[in-house]
């Protein structure tokens, strides 16, 4: 029986927990009842950004929404997993419902919402979420105020020093030394706030000229515990993606091994089905295509190389060659949450006024820490580059990494994170039917 709250049919949930442990019950329905449908094709979507299950069914039932007219023949079934990540209740989504938090002016405070995806998200830290918000409610003058505040970020997600869980998190190795872990947790908190004050002013006020005078760094204190927060979702995707979702498909492979597969990924999604091609048992060839939907993970992910630093590559390195057809990087240049926060984020520099300088100009911050959502995949030799016009025009490229430009669709928002969620359009749904040869 078809679910009313979903778009298309068959469709099926997988929910994860943090430890990448799966629902056994929507497992096994899943591989006795997929089988029994005679799908052909599985689509396996993984959101990014999301406070509920509710919004990530949304999210699906929209974006699949078009695959059966745009593919009447095929027979497609459709999943969407669920894992435990959190969205800022200030950071709206295209054509769904607004909080608000995104309704009104942007203010440095925790909102009620967000103190109740912080609760979900990281349960048993109540005692840390309230700490947190009557620091910024109050913005104490004194500077230890401010280291306070990045102490109590660092508690709530629980950075873990260097070993295997710190692997989750890294998405460049040097040495077999994870080499992207945040300096914003060691350094000085109002060093790293300040800075993202002034990042937030540029995004803001772009036309706005340059202040010679350095912001209240409580006004940038909020993105501190917001990117604390996604460093967190970015462990806990390569988790879920290395030792749930790979596992399982594994499982789907030996059961059903004719059933081609195609992973599709939003976010930190896009690193989570990224992760799962590294989590899948050897000789295992089911996954036909992989499409990134502003993937926010580094753009070296893949590279066995990276061009500043030979001894360096990146974490999948070579995981792209575990896909029997393409993997579609899908970016765009209005993502600001990608292109201007994540790189200041993911390698904060002791020089704030260098890193300040550098993220917004295309220099040397952005091409060494870029997100794959921004600027697509780099440094794997033989990457196509297309337009969405090219893309759809077709066809795509059987094999290798591909990267299309999706600036012309996905280009509405506004800060902090501009066009990141826009993704919800049929040209989209054409790429990954494009992707995976589905017809």
């Amino acid at each position: 029986m078809a679910d009313p709250a979903m778009s298309v049919t068959p469709y099926w949930e997988l929910t994860f927990d943090a430890d990448g442990d799966v629902s056994g019950p929507e497992r096994d329905r899943l591989l006795v009842e997929a089988p029994r449908r005679g799908v052909r094709d599985l689509v396996v979507f993984a959101h990014g950004w999301n406070n509920d299950r509710s919004g990530a069914t949304r999210l699906y039932s929209s974006f699949f929404a078009p695959f059966p007219r745009l593919a009447p023949s095929a027979r497609i079934g459709y999943v969407g997993v669920v894992w435990p990540s959190m969205r800022f209740c200030d950071e709206p989504i295209p054509d769904f419902p607004r909080s608000a938090a995104a309704e009104a002016p942007r203010r440095p405070v925790l909102d009620k919402d967000t103190r109740h995806a912080l609760l979900e998200t990281f349960p048993g830290r109540g005692i840390l979420v309230e700490q947190l918000a009557r620091l910024l409610e109050q913005r104490p003058r004194e500077e230890a105020e401010l280291a306070e505040f990045g102490r109590l970020v660092r508690l709530l997600v629980e950075v873990v020093p260097p070993g295997p869980q710190a692997l989750f998190a890294a998405d460049t190795l040097a040495e077999g030394v994870p080499q992207d872990e945040p300096e914003m947790f060691t350094g000085s908190a109002a060093a790293m706030c300040e800075t993202f004050a002034q990042a937030l002013a540029g995004l803001e006020s772009p036309d706005a000229p340059a202040q010679f005078t350095m912001p209240d760094p409580w006004d940038g204190a909020l993105e501190l515990l917001r990117q604390g927060t996604y460093y967190a979702m970015k462990r806990r995707a390569g988790t879920v993606g290395e030792r749930g979702l790979g596992r399982f498909l594994g499982q789907l492979a030996d059961t059903a091994p004719q059933m081609r597969v195609h992973l599709v990924g939003h976010s930190f999604g896009g690193r989570l089905v990224s992760f799962a091609l590294r989590g899948l048992p050897e000789g295992v060839r089911t996954v036909k295509s992989v499409t990134l939907l502003q993937g926010a993970f580094s753009h070296y992910a893949f590279a066995a190389r990276l061009p500043h630093d030979p001894r360096a590559g990146g974490v999948l390195q070579g995981q792209n060659q575990r896909v029997d057809g393409p993997l579609v990087c899908c970016h765009s240049g209005h993502d600001t949450a990608l292109g201007t926060l994540y790189p200041l984020a993911s390698r904060m520099a002791g020089d704030a006024q260098g890193v300040v300088e550098g993220f917004g100009l295309g220099g040397l911050l952005g091409d060494k820490w870029g997100a794959m959502g921004h600027d697509g995949v780099q440094a794997v030799p033989g990457t196509r580059a297309l337009t969405l016009a090219e893309a759809l025009a077709g066809p795509l490229p059987g094999s290798g990494c591909v990267n299309v430009d999706a600036s012309a669709v996905v280009c509405r928002g506004g800060p902090p994170s501009g066009a990141h969620s826009d993704i919800v359009h049929p040209e989209l749904a054409r790429v990954v039917l494009a992707a995976g040869r589905i017809r």
